[in-house]
């Protein structure tokens, strides 16, 4: 995404917040970004197509951020999963974007509707997911219901909680509370083999994210993140970055992930083999072939 199209994003986001989104027309955003009417329409067909753009670049970061709290860490230790909750809530307070949603989840637009459902499921899904690392393989059945729970016990656990403690310092606290609790429900509900709904159904839901499973992209981030910090030539780094980031995106965040042009920045990565540490990059390019292969 190029930077003024990232500015426009940045700034509009403020006018939501500070406006609402529904008060905050495309006028607004023209006035405040500094653009004309024909940039905005080059980069977005509509407002809400902005607001879809606004979520996917936080949501973004935040899994970025996520991954990197995983790389070198056991998953299974509960406590990087409170480390990786506590990150996402308070990625959700900064943005404001839980009133954002709250906002704009009764619209009558149809794409935008399937936009913020599709959002909530991927949330649930990573839960799943992690719940599945850290639990053994005879609560897995369960875990789904768990993640739903959890989302819901998190989320009033910490509007009320944050009442109390109004400067904020409780998210931790809070969050803890909540995941210790679900620990208790993981093992109550597997004893007594209580199932509401069965997990194959995200497969239903999210058929297109089999592919980029939970232990997939800590496996691309690692070693994306590896290449990055071994970059030899300091002046050749920003077009490495480019690639890399490119590729990770393309993958983890396109819908249908176009293979020539994964392949088109791998080769280009390959061609200055000398800039970049082997190993890394041929785990790389080795699971770029099986997602693509799959």
């Amino acid at each position: 995404m190029n930077d003024r199209k990232q500015h426009v994003i940045k700034m509009a986001h403020q006018l939501f917040v500070e406006k609402g989104f529904q008060a905050t027309s495309i006028q607004d955003i023209l006035d405040y970004s500094g653009i004309s009417k024909g940039t905005f329409y080059n980069y977005f067909s509509s407002k809400n197509e902005l607001l879809m753009a606004l979520f996917k670049t936080i949501y973004k970061q935040l899994e970025k951020e996520r991954n990197e709290l995983l790389i070198g860490q056991d998953p299974s230790d509960i406590d990087i999963f409170i480390k990786q909750i506590e990150l996402h809530m308070k990625t959700n307070r900064t943005t404001k974007l839980i009133s954002l949603f709250e906002e704009v989840i009764v619209t009558n637009d149809t794409d935008l509707k399937q936009f913020m459902k599709r959002g909530q499921l991927l949330t649930i899904r990573w839960m799943y997911k992690r719940l599945v690392d850290i639990f053994d393989e005879s609560k897995h059945p369960y875990l789904f219901d768990c993640a739903i729970m959890l989302i819901g016990i998190l989320h009033q656990t910490l509007k009320y909680y944050t009442l109390v403690q109004e400067s904020g310092t409780g998210i931790h606290q809070a969050v803890r509370y909540s995941v210790l609790r679900v620990v208790n429900m993981v093992n109550e509900v597997a004893e007594s083999k209580d199932q509401l709904i069965p997990p194959e159904f995200l497969d239903r839901w999210l058929p297109d994210c089999e592919k980029t499973d939970q232990t997939f992209q800590q496996k691309l981030c690692d070693a994306i993140l590896t290449l990055k910090k071994d970059v030899k030539r300091k002046e050749e780094k920003h077009k490495y970055m480019e690639l890399l980031d490119f590729i990770q995106d393309e993958i983890l965040h396109s819908k249908n992930p176009r293979k020539f042009l994964v392949e088109s920045a791998l080769s280009s990565l390959k061609k200055s083999s000398d800039c970049l540490e082997d190993e890394p990059l041929r785990a790389l390019d080795q699971l770029i072939t099986s997602y693509f292969t799959q």
